[in-house]
This record gives C-alpha cells, sequence and structure tokens, in this order.
C-alpha cells in the first residue's frame, strides 16, 4: 500500500491524495518514508497524537480506507473497475470520502459497485451530482426467494428463463 500511495504522490494527483485523507480523518496526513533496505513505510499522523501511527497501529476500517484511496485514485486507472461492498469495515463517517472517491474515479474509469449500504448509494447519488459524473442505480429485491429488479416489468425482462430441473 506504501508503494501504491507513494507512486499517486509521485507521478499521480498528491493533492487528490492529500484531500481524501483530510476529507477523512480532518487534521491528519499520511507519510511514507523510506528504510535503509529500500521499503517504504506508511504513517498516519492525526492531530492530537504525540507520534504517527505504523500500519499495523491503525484500524481495519482505516486500512480498508486508505486502500481504497490508493485503487481509486492510481495513476494508471483500469477501463473497467468493480468495487463488490466497498463500504465492508468501514466507519459509516468514512461512506461520504469514499463516494466522493469513487464519483472521482468514474471520470477514468466504468465504475460497478455493489453495495448493500443505502448510505453509500445516497452518498454516492449526491457525490455524482456535485461532480456531474453519471450514476445508474439498478435496485434488486427478493420475494418469496426470486430476485427481481425493482421497476422492471414482466415484459421488460429477458426472454430467457433458467431451465427446469
Amino acid at each position: 500500500m506504501a508503494a501504491a500511495l507513494q507512486t499517486i504522490r509521485e507521478i499521480g494527483d498528491a493533492g487528490a491524495l492529500d484531500a481524501a485523507v483530510e476529507l477523512a480523518f480532518p487534521g491528519s496526513r499520511i507519510s511514507i518514508d523510506g528504510d535503509s533496505n529500500g521499503r517504504l513505510d506508511l504513517r498516519l499522523r492525526q492531530h492530537g497524537l504525540l507520534r504517527p501511527l505504523g500500519v499495523a497501529e491503525l484500524s481495519d476500517g482505516t486500512l480498508r480506507y486508505l486502500l481504497w484511496i490508493a485503487a481509486l485514485l492510481t495513476p494508471r486507472p483500469p477501463g473497467l473497475l468493480v468495487l463488490n461492498e466497498p463500504e465492508t469495515s468501514l466507519h459509516s463517517d468514512l461512506l461520504t470520502p469514499l463516494a466522493q472517491l469513487i464519483s472521482r474515479a468514474a471520470a477514468k474509469s466504468q465504475i460497478i459497485a455493489v453495495s448493500h449500504s443505502r448510505a453509500l448509494i445516497e452518498a454516492l447519488s449526491r457525490a455524482a451530482r456535485s461532480g456531474g459524473a453519471q450514476i445508474s442505480t439498478i435496485e434488486l429485491a427478493k420475494d418469496f426467494g426470486e430476485t427481481h429488479v425493482i421497476g422492471q416489468e414482466e415484459l421488460d425482462q429477458p426472454a430467457w428463463h433458467w431451465p427446469k430441473r
């Protein structure tokens, strides 16, 4: 992760990286230092703490958010990025910053995000509106064991059906 974040600093959008950290953890910043063996070490400096925290001291949610920053701000984005439940292990306060990261990344990649979190979906809609990104949502419901698309009528469905057993 330290190498990916340092790559963003060196050839990507360092300002967006700093803004993503600040938005999620106000008053905080990350630093990446090299050691004598050429390894990179990530530290999170938080307002009010006397020393920076190393990776081993960070919560699972904080680590996951930093990983999302690395993935979504990559200077070489993929054409398609599929995010499966990106809200997993994140504190609810991180959903809006995550939505803004996803919306920003959608300007360079097609993104499909699968989520059970109504809060994340709403935050994505707000971020898309404010950032000018397009967002399409498909909501599924399960009735009596059958999954269907909400708002889809009987004749809107494809002609193919699961074969009988």
